[in-house]
């Protein structure tokens, strides 16, 4: 069996919120402006995905993935466009399997879809109620029923929070893909590990926070529920999804990176009982062990290495836009890691997958 290449990319959730060294706001339209030049430029510098987060608040503009993608799939020609994720407890599964199969036959098939509980839970009040009991009871079901949806053009389905049932209904358009992709995203929570790992989908785990080290349980967890539910962990792809940035100097790529990374930390962690953000404390993450992938292109390229010997995983994505920076900065980012960064990690992982025994 050949190996699967190893994949890189970046992920967004489309941030607005105001400069913190010139304390100026985009408007809405210049966001998605720039975010569509964002992924047109992945797709030249080489990068391999392209994901697209989901939010009801003021502070990103993107509440509809699959409708910017449409818009960036007509501006790319080879990048994998994806979900980061859709929050699949609060919306209709059919409606989710209908965009994704769209925007599948817009691009060309190269749509994705990583869906996920969310970390937030402001779509709960806009199209559930506040069900929040019924959190993880509503992402099961719902994700039961789009995986039958890939699967067969004619379902017959019911659950218990979803009207009507399914009998016999045939669901159109069907993807260029088959089956149309669709990663599981995993926080915190092994159970979230677990269901991956039984449903034989590929998972992608976010670390954003602490020691990768400490993440190594959760995909032994998954791979070990694949390998029970019959399935070869071998063959079902991981993903790691960071906060990240890269500059021409390790320096500039410090001092850039931290005061918008420490306005959104420190307000989310108003909301959530964390401490403010402080620069040692940033600078331990982003050190040699830390969760932050901040430097220059070599520091950047040898964490996702370490954290490769760590997970064995097949792609990595990098959230860049954690705070707002400047766009010529981003893009600067952008076209650094997918012309120095990801040559050097494809490289010495296609040397190691070719000589296993041969150390970093």
């Amino acid at each position: 069996m050949n190996p699967v290449p190893f994949e890189i990319g970046i992920y967004t959730f489309g941030e607005r919120t105001p400069d913190p060294a010139s304390g100026q706001l985009v408007s809405a339209e210049q966001r998605i402006r720039d975010l569509l030049e964002e992924v047109e430029l992945a797709d030249q510098a080489g990068l391999d995905v392209f994901g697209l987060g989901e939010h009801h608040r003021p502070d990103y503009v993107v509440s509809n993935p699959a409708v910017v993608l449409g818009a960036a799939a007509a501006r790319t020609r080879r990048i994998r466009l994806s979900s980061a994720v859709t929050v699949l407890g609060t919306d209709d599964p059919v409606r989710v399997f209908q965009a994704f199969s769209t925007l599948d036959l817009i691009s060309g098939g190269r749509a994705e879809i990583m869906a996920g509980r969310g970390s937030f839970i402001e779509s709960f009040p806009l199209f559930v109620g506040n069900s929040l009991e019924l959190y993880d009871e509503l992402f099961a079901e719902k994700l039961d029923l789009l995986l039958k949806l890939r699967a067969h053009e004619r379902v017959t389905w019911s659950g218990r929070h979803r009207t009507p049932a399914l009998r016999d209904q045939p669901v159109y358009p069907r993807p260029l893909q088959d089956p149309l992709p669709v990663w599981l995203a995993v926080g915190g929570t092994p159970p979230s590990a677990v269901r991956a790992g039984t449903l034989g989908l590929p998972m992608a785990l976010a670390i954003i926070g602490g020691q990768p080290e400490r993440f190594v349980p959760f995909v032994e967890l998954y791979r070990d529920a694949a390998r029970r539910a019959g399935h070869d962990p071998a063959r079902l792809p991981l993903g790691i999804n960071s906060h990240g940035y890269v500059a021409d100097t390790s320096q500039r790529a410090a001092d850039e990176f931290y005061a918008p990374y420490a306005q959104v930390m420190t307000a989310l962690g108003r909301e959530r009982g964390w401490p403010p953000t402080t620069r040692a404390q940033y600078e331990a993450l982003r050190g040699p062990r830390g969760a932050l992938l901040v430097g220059d292109p070599q520091q950047v390229a040898e964490k996702i290495l370490f954290e490769h010997e760590l997970f064995g995983h097949t792609r990595f994505l990098m959230q860049m836009s954690v705070g707002t920076l400047p766009h010529a900065q981003i893009l600067r980012s952008i076209e650094l890691l997918g012309t120095e960064v990801a040559p050097l990690v494809r490289r010495e992982i296609a040397r190691r997958t070719a000589s296993p025994s041969s150390s970093a």
